[in-house]
């Protein structure tokens, strides 16, 4: 089996990523992926032998849509979904990430990006081994999006990402992890990225 079979046989072992994916498309949004801990936290879980739902806060489930920028237009989606997830007993977390730029910095007190996907999204978190997404294409077939491949998703390291994120944010996550999955490897932040920190 190859690293991208690999991959999303593990994603769907946790079975609430398996309901999201197969539920998804009924949504309606454009470019949704399931994205962020629901999916490298669940392949942590199967290679530490755990339950493929342990420890995850919530399932991040991104969609782009840059027609309509209002919060209101946002939340319908949300509503929508909280309806079509509720039997799961899980917190769907759903974003238009073409919207992130308008909160971003008060919550995390660095300016935000527009981003122009939720490919570009993803690309920005705080650590390359957190950048993954999958998605179910209008047919059905499942596909991924793993920039920095799998690797270092296997090898259970933990590598910064400064494009974005704050080195605070890094290290905070980094901490949390850690005391979930012990094995894990943390590279430390680079001394030489930025000064947003």
């Amino acid at each position: 089996m190859d690293q991208r079979a690999r991959f999303l046989d593990l994603v769907q072992r946790n079975l609430m990523n398996a309901a999201i994916l197969d539920r998804g498309p009924a949504l309606g949004v454009p470019d949704w992926w399931l994205t962020a801990g629901a999916v490298f936290q669940t392949v942590w879980n199967v290679l530490d032998g755990r339950d493929p739902g342990a420890g995850i806060a919530d399932y991040d489930f991104f969609y782009y849509d840059a027609s309509d920028l209002s919060y209101e237009a946002e939340d319908a989606v949300i509503r929508k979904a909280a309806a079509l997830f509720a039997d799961l007993g899980v917190t769907v977390e759903v974003r238009n990430e073409a919207r992130v730029h308008l909160w971003y910095e008060a919550r995390f007190g660095v300016q935000g990006v527009r981003f122009t996907s939720s490919a570009d999204a993803i690309d920005h978190f705080a650590s390359t081994t957190c950048c993954f997404g999958v998605s179910r294409t209008p047919i059905g077939e499942l596909v991924d999006y793993a920039p920095h491949g799998y690797a270092d998703l296997f090898a259970m390291r933990v590598r910064p990402n400064p494009l974005l994120a704050p080195r605070a944010v890094y290290e905070a996550k980094a901490r949390r992890w850690q005391r979930e999955w012990p094995g894990l490897v943390v590279d430390p932040w680079p001394d030489s990225a930025g000064v947003a920190e």
